[in-house]
């Protein structure tokens, strides 16, 4: 295959907690695995809540079943004969496809929002990733028995399991430090699965949305994709990687530690989102689909890991600043779809699902034209709605300058980061935490400061100076009604979809006349649209101490909290920075006061 270097036209996708009334007109092609013979595909439709059974041969779907919720992720068996799926839900479950007769056999309760599943070589087991609990399910397939609750660190995505079926792998989506810290990183969790105990692999300074992991044929490596930050620099301009770079972490698996980062980008052209990563079957070869950019990334694992291995420490140290690192060791195929996710390789073809134009494009790696992509549609063409249309945009980073960047790059799935970043919009030097995109029309001024006016307003201002980008009225209008059709998770704080004792307790503390914090923050969406000033001001602030009432719906999924993310959880924040609870009126709570008053928050 040829090396392509492709002039992009403006194409659009997203990567969104789609909500029914959105969800239910398309497909949303996501991930993808392929039979052990090769002549079947099963692709999650995530947006359809069904199981695509892709006949190769045919060219076409040969059958579809229908799933009780939207598929996040599928692992099937080492003999074949199970495809297990994770289907994403407050209470989620893995159902679990006999691949003979191609109907559920069984289902296996999960936690909230399963988004990663991983079978043992030998069958016997299950890890499944509860992205909002937070921890990682170790389930026996035959008896469907809990053995284990393992925490990680925040948001488990996806896992792996190594070949000889010792350690597991789980990527953290997000990271969880203090955002004024001098290094902010989403990390690895590595699960020992004789003992189920968890350690950690720190991935690099600025790593945040990791989303896809492969493990090599040989168990040597495991390949980690994520974007890495540049958040200690003022957003001042994009060249070069500036604000954000797109990467791939190679961790050494029988060591466990990070062996190195390289960027996916080239100087001058960005390889925004990376999502899916996949091997080849000799394990010579890396794949890796762009979800922003709509690419499929083709590299030469071998001639990667020999250049990497002969370099001194001092030049190792600076790969993850090189973007011209795999010049010649990488392909860039530009796809035909729209938003690709997933990635399978079955002999000399790769096959990624593209989520927002509902179709399947094959890629010839054998081919030496300039057109080595086909494209098969799995339904009918996509009818836009204009969130759909706005959902797009917001993922889209070919209307960015060169390609750096989305809107969702700093807000993945339309929430946060973890990470504090110094835009130009209110000067310089006074970083501030990325904030959640829900309800943020409801909120009055928009930003930490209340600079701008409105939601709408910051729209059409990160179109111009975080995008770098000039765009018809029509695609921010589109974003805003995206935005406005966000709707919240429910919170994993709840019991059954109520509060607990302690969240009770916490809901009298909260709109008890003594405290009242429902001044600051009232129902429904806990915010008075003002600012304020409440003692929070940071180490790089300036003189200007009142900031604009941050919404408390969806809290629990923000951290780190305050406008610099000072604080790493809700109880630290009241009792360390005692916020709402200065003055001579307030009442003095107890520690279980402020574990319950924390506890109702996080129930929002």
């Amino acid at each position: 295959m040829k090396i392509l270097r492709i002039s992009f036209p403006s194409i659009v996708l997203a990567m969104t907690f789609c909500t029914p009334a959105v969800a239910e007109n398309y497909l949303g092609p996501d991930a993808i695995t392929a039979s052990r013979d090769g002549k079947t595909l099963y692709i999650a439709l995530t947006d359809a809540r069904q199981l695509a059974l892709f006949d190769v041969a045919g060219g076409k779907v040969a059958q579809t079943i229908a799933l009780p919720a939207e598929p996040t992720a599928l692992a099937l068996s080492s003999d074949g004969a199970r495809l297990y799926i994770t289907c994403s839900a407050v209470k989620s479950t893995v159902a679990v496809i006999d691949t003979v007769t191609n109907k559920i056999v069984d289902s296996i309760p999960a936690g909230h929002t399963a988004h990663g599943v991983a079978v043992t070589p030998d069958g016997s087991r299950l890890y499944v990733c509860n992205r909002f609990n937070n921890d990682v399910s170790v389930i026996e397939t035959t008896s469907h028995k809990q053995v284990a609750r393992v925490a990680v660190t925040r948001e488990p995505y996806g896992a792996v399991i190594t070949p000889d079926g010792k350690t597991v792998f789980v990527v953290n989506h997000l990271p969880l430090d203090r955002a004024d810290s001098y290094d902010v990183a989403a990390n690895i969790s590595v699960i020992d699965t004789a003992s189920n105990q968890a350690t950690s692999i720190r991935l690099p300074n600025g790593s945040s949305s990791v989303r896809g992991m492969a493990v090599s044929p040989d168990g040597r490596y495991v390949y980690v994709v994520h974007v890495l930050s540049h958040y200690a620099l003022p957003a001042t301009q994009l060249e070069r990687g500036w604000v954000n770079t797109n990467a791939m972490s190679i961790i050494d698996a029988p060591a466990r530690r990070l062996l190195n980062t390289v960027l996916l980008d080239d100087v001058d052209l960005g390889a925004a989102l990376p999502w899916g990563v996949t091997t080849s079957a000799d394990g010579k070869s890396v794949f890796v689909t762009h979800a922003s950019t709509h690419e499929l990334s083709v590299i030469d694992a071998s001639a990667l890991m020999e250049k990497l291995t002969k370099l001194n420490p001092a030049a190792a140290a600076e790969v993850p600043n090189d973007l011209s690192l795999l010049a010649t060791l990488r392909q860039r195929v530009h796809l035909l779809g729209n938003g690709p996710r997933g990635v399978v390789v079955v002999g000399d073809r790769a096959y990624v699902p593209e989520y927002f134009s509902d179709t399947l494009s094959v890629v010839d790696l054998k081919s030496q034209s300039n057109a080595p992509v086909t494209q098969i549609a799995l339904g009918p063409k996509p009818q836009l709605t204009q969130e759909r249309r706005g959902e797009m945009l917001f993922f889209d980073a070919t209307i960015c300058f060169q390609h750096w960047q989305s809107c969702a790059s700093c807000h993945p799935d339309a929430r946060v980061d973890g990470l504090n970043w110094d835009l130009p919009n209110d000067g310089l030097g006074n970083p501030k935490n990325t904030r959640n995109m829900l309800h943020v029309f409801e909120g009055g001024p928009a930003m930490s400061l209340g600079v701008r006016e409105s939601a709408a307003a910051a729209v059409r201002a990160g179109i111009t100076h975080i995008l770098f980008a000039v765009r018809p009225e029509e695609d921010a209008l589109a974003m805003d009604a995206y935005i406005k059709s966000l709707q919240p998770v429910p919170s994993p704080y709840l019991v059954d979809g109520k509060l607990s004792p302690s969240a009770e307790h916490g809901k009298e503390l909260f709109f008890s006349p003594t405290l009242n914090c429902a001044e600051c923050h009232p129902a429904p969406f806990y915010c008075d649209k003002k600012s304020h000033s409440v003692g929070s001001l940071g180490k790089y602030d300036k003189p200007n101490d009142k900031f604009n009432t941050p919404r408390l719906t969806e809290n629990w999924r923000t951290a780190p909290y305050m406008h610099d993310g000072q604080y790493l959880t809700i109880p630290e924040l009241l009792s360390k920075g005692q916020h709402g609870l200065r003055g001579d009126k307030k009442p003095k709570l107890s520690a279980k006061d402020i574990e319950d008053l924390a506890e109702f928050v996080n129930t929002l």
